[in-house]
């Protein structure tokens, strides 16, 4: 980590911030009477991924950078529930989830990975 100047410079960043704005276009097509439901909670989670890998880059000590990734963690996987629910009511096709899979893998990864190389560090910045 230390060759990056910000958090925006992380590729784990980058590909959640990419999620997030595909999960915005997704519900675009949701029914409206959920705009306070499923909708703010998509929204929610899925720009909680970023945000949590932002604010943890930013905190003093690698422990607590680990723990806003495992928060980031957590928020991909309540994306990945809700969506999971969005498509029981059709809200989304079986194509959609199939490509939301693929980027949420890519990023489980990556993130994974990240928080491993964030340990192996024991240091502060």
């Amino acid at each position: 980590m230390s060759g990056f100047k910000d958090f925006d410079e992380l590729q784990v960043y980058q590909i959640a911030i990419d999620l997030a704005d595909w999960t915005y276009d997704l519900v675009r097509n949701f029914p409206q009477d959920e705009k306070f439901g499923l909708i703010s909670q998509i929204k929610r989670a899925s720009t909680s991924i970023p945000a949590n890998i932002a604010e943890g880059y930013g905190r003093f000590h690698y422990k607590e950078n680990r723990l806003f990734c495992f928060y980031a963690r957590g928020s991909l996987s309540e994306l990945k529930s809700h969506l999971i629910f969005g498509g029981k009511r059709g809200f989304i096709t079986r194509e959609q989830y199939r490509q939301f899979l693929e980027k949420y893998r890519n990023l489980q990864v990556k993130l994974n990975n990240y928080i491993k190389s964030i340990g192996s560090q024991n240091k502060t910045r």
